[in-house]
């Protein structure tokens, strides 16, 4: 789980990482009148993703009229597919030499590994492929709680050793130092920096370990003549101990969890409560293409529902011209109750851009009966309540097979008319593809004689 870089400075306030003051986030152009603002100010991009440098997602503004220019200007961004939602307003503080650090788990031994650089304010990974040698690894043998004061000292002595080597190196070649940046800033370094650096590491690195994060790093750290400070900052929480900081996250504004790259639309976040897994495929408020289907998909596990993504746009391709597209992820987790099954129907039965529904149950720990007693209620719920309802096209095999069967033939004949639009298939009749290539096409052809 990603942070935004306001959020992600917020607990580097609460770790003791030095930060420029942040003035507050505006979601609109009037927002501007609400922050008490002092000039010079940065106006930041909020959004997850890389990069925003680059295309133009931050910028400066000298006064509140430049200020007001160029917020209308970033709310018009996308940067990666992520349209501009919210910007931060920060200090503007003056550019001074420019280093990395960053702490991450090593994929081969996964031990804690500390980064460090002298190149800063630059991706970490084209350092890495032009000047590996700028760049410290430290592993962090047996990951302990705490960094120790040998590696914190390590990391502090790399940066300013490597930085003062490059200064010394400019001016054996000639180079000017007023036009050289590194070189110029290097002169104004504070007598206790390396001090202060070995303790910016040992917070980042306690943040790291008390946080349960996967990523935390600051590109740029400035060197200032006050000491270090944390100009830009990541943080990639671990999904699997989001539990131990939920109350932690809720203290900076974090009310709950949300994908890599964007907050949580309201599907997810139903879903969420209702603890299944659930990620929409397409943007929400994305116009309706009126020659397609939408399906929605309630597979049977995640693997399923990866492959029922594939499987319905292939088939799509093949036998309808391209014009189907599958809507939604969804995985109901190992064992779901009947309540849980019901409500991954009533979820995409209440989103008006779903057409239909293909359904697959293999049940290994989950089983059929339980699956088909949910689905039946979800149906049964709303034809009671004549809410929306939507054929279901789908397949149901493996465990607890023969009781299902029992189950959805009974329910038939108790309640024909909320079941007139389930077409289930009961066993392995058929493979998959067969049961959705059909299925779309029988809703297509009452699609047409309807039109």
């Amino acid at each position: 789980m990603k942070l935004y870089e306001s959020e992600a400075k917020a607990l580097y306030r609460k770790w003791d990482i030095p930060v420029p003051k942040c003035y507050g986030l505006a979601e609109s152009v009037n927002n501007i009148e609400k922050l008490k603002i002092s000039y010079p100010v940065m106006l930041k991009s909020m959004v997850l993703v890389g990069g925003r440098g680059k295309a133009g997602g931050i910028k400066r503004a000298e006064n509140l009229q430049e200020a007001g220019k160029l917020l209308k200007g970033l709310f018009k961004l996308t940067i990666k597919g992520l349209p501009v939602q919210k910007v931060m307003f920060e200090e503007a503080v003056p550019e001074a030499e420019a280093c990395y650090l960053g702490v991450t788990i090593d994929p081969g031994s996964y031990e804690i590994l500390f980064l460090a650089s002298p190149e800063g304010g630059v991706e970490i990974e084209e350092t890495a492929k032009t000047r590996p040698e700028r760049i410290l690894k430290l592993p962090i043998e047996g990951s302990p709680k705490k960094l120790p004061g040998t590696k914190a000292n390590e990391i502090a002595s790399f940066l300013l050793e490597s930085n003062a080597r490059q200064s010394a190196n400019l001016k054996k070649d000639g180079t000017n130092q007023s036009t050289d940046d590194r070189a110029g800033r290097s002169v104004n370094r504070p007598c206790d920096l390396k001090e202060k650096l070995a303790n910016l590491a040992t917070n980042l690195y306690r943040l790291f370990q008390e946080c349960d994060c996967r990523v935390a790093e600051i590109n740029p750290l400035f060197l200032t003549p006050k000491g270090p400070l944390a100009a830009d900052a990541k943080v990639v929480i671990d999904d699997n101990g989001y539990y131990r900081q939920a109350e932690r996250l809720a203290s900076i504004g974090i009310p709950g969890a949300r994908h890599d790259v964007a907050e949580l639309t309201l599907n997810e976040k139903r879903a969420l409560k209702s603890e299944f897994k659930y990620v929409d495929l397409i943007p929400n408020g994305q116009p309706k293409k009126a020659d397609c289907i939408y399906v929605g998909l309630v597979p049977g596990g995640a693997g399923y529902g990866i492959f029922s993504i594939d499987e319905v746009v292939n088939i799509g391709r093949r036998y309808f011209e391209g014009k189907v597209i599958p809507l939604n992820f969804m995985d109901s987790g190992g064992g779901p109750p009947a309540e849980r099954v019901a409500e991954m129907f009533h979820l995409l039965m209440d989103n008006p851009v779903v057409d239909c529904i293909v359904t697959s149950r293999f049940g290994g720990i989950s089983s059929c009966d339980t699956f088909i007693r949910g689905l039946i209620d979800c149906l049964r719920t709303r034809h009671a309540r004549k809410a929306r309802m939507l054929p279901v096209y789908g397949r149901m095999v493996g465990t607890d097979l023969a009781s299902a069967r029992t189950f959805l033939e009974k329910a038939r004949q108790e309640t024909p008319e909320p079941l007139a639009d389930l077409h289930i298939e009961v066993g392995n009749t058929k493979i998959m593809a067969e049961v959705i290539r059909e299925g779309l096409g029988a809703f297509i052809a009452r699609k047409e004689i309807r039109a």
